[in-house]
């Protein structure tokens, strides 16, 4: 390792050979496939730009936020949840759950390392993965490139919040903070907060604001899907699935509206409108997840929380919808969701599209060329990336150990390297 410092600046760069793949993102997807490579006993390393494993569960997400499905839906690979968490683990034990899963299988990430680049070297057929990683102290700067035969991109389908431009927003005056920022609606009691979305997200922070005692209105731009978490006492996602073992998913769909309807009612009455394609259908094709109620759709309905349509435009310490109208509020809260950060730092154009996701449809979006792979990409939830992570590890799997056996390996077994500049 070669170092240079001058003006009080320290700046290092250094070259590590991974004998295994790199991992980049230490969520649960990475997590999962990290757990099934151990099982093929193939060494590896997680490479995680945050200080702690699922950051974005940790740091970016609402205190009463439970997980969606039952727990045996969202367990990774090799290791349940224990029995005595309740059907649907709240954040904390959610977390509680992934500490102890890398605990468990020993995986042991390296914290706030930044990748800055992945590009595949033609030359040598191997992958550059270059790092940023932050020192002791604030003046330091560390660069690492990691040396590999194969990259799995872990960094999931909400990496990035997404902040649209909406007119005026910048003299609102009033506190605008996207819905990773919110952690719960006590600091909001007796405000008029506007929540700018209908997803999960924005129907679940418009009933915890009302369970704060503010006064939250709810922007519906475009259709809906809402179903009942639960049907007959069963998950309605374990429903589903059940169903489609037997029956073609438009049928599956249409019972599913019909059950709905006789649980919540006529939902379009109260400014909600459905899509025209189902559910299931809507979230295969384009990943448009249903919104599960969890008691929101009561408080619309009591008029404790408001629908409105789109924002035409924001002033100070108001808002104009398209319909003309205008409602005075303190705080918005922007739950317009998340995207991929891939296209920012991958150097590779031919697997993954300009959006971030694997250009190939479910279930073939996992396995690129040249080492390249993908997990937690299927818009299916932990399950999907737990499956994912299972063919991805049996595949690099097969590989490293022919390898081993006929002792071809093209590059030294030892972990670190002399940089050159």
């Amino acid at each position: 390792m070669f170092s240079f410092s001058g003006n009080g600046d320290f700046f290092s760069r250094r070259c590590v050979w991974v004998n295994g793949p790199v991992i980049v993102g230490a969520g649960p997807s990475g997590l999962a496939v990290g757990s099934c490579l151990k099982e093929q006993g193939v060494p590896f390393v997680v490479l995680e730009r945050a200080d702690c494993i699922a950051s974005l569960w940790q740091k970016r997400t609402y205190d009463r936020l439970k997980l969606h499905l039952p727990k045996q839906f969202c367990e990774l690979p090799k290791l349940p949840f224990p029995e005595h968490f309740p059907e649907y683990p709240t954040k904390k034990q959610f977390i509680e759950y992934l500490e102890s899963y890398a605990r468990h299988f020993e995986i042991q990430p390296r914290f706030n390392e930044c990748v800055q680049s992945a590009k595949f070297d033609e030359a040598c057929r191997l992958w550059r993965v270059k790092t940023v990683a932050d020192g002791a102290d604030a003046s330091d700067r560390v660069e690492v490139e990691y040396i590999c035969q194969w990259l799995v991109v872990a960094t999931g389908e909400n990496a990035e919040s997404v902040v649209p431009e909406i007119d005026g927003l910048k003299e609102f005056g009033g506190e605008v903070i996207h819905v990773c920022d919110y952690r719960s609606g006590k600091e909001f009691s007796g405000k008029g907060v506007l929540v700018v979305g209908c997803g999960n997200s924005g129907m679940e922070v418009s009933l915890d604001l009302c369970n704060h005692n503010a006064k939250p209105s709810m922007v519906v731009r475009s259709s809906v899907h809402v179903l009942p978490r639960e049907i007959f006492r069963k998950s309605t996602f374990e429903l589903a699935m059940l169903m489609l073992k037997w029956l073609p998913l438009w049928l599956v769909d249409k019972i599913l509206l019909v059950l709905s309807w006789f649980i919540l009612g006529n939902i379009e009455k109260h400014g909600l409108k459905r899509p025209t394609v189902g559910p299931l259908e809507l979230k295969n094709t384009r990943g448009k997840t249903p919104v599960l109620d969890i008691g929101a759709l009561e408080k619309i309905r009591s008029g404790d929380i408001s629908v409105v349509p789109g924002i035409k435009r924001f002033s100070r310490g108001t808002v104009e919808l398209v319909n003309g109208e205008k409602l005075e509020i303190d705080s918005v809260v922007l739950a317009t969701g998340y995207r991929s950060n891939v296209p920012y730092w991958l150097q590779e154009t031919e697997f993954f599209s300009q959006n971030g996701f694997p250009k190939a449809p479910f279930p073939n979006g996992w396995k690129g060329k040249a080492g390249l792979y993908a997990v937690g990409f299927t818009r299916r939830g932990l399950s999907g990336a737990s499956s994912d992570a299972m063919r991805i590890a049996q595949d690099i799997g097969k590989v490293y150990k022919e390898d081993l056996k006929q002792k071809k390996q093209k590059v030294p077994t030892h972990r670190r390297c002399i940089s050159q500049f």
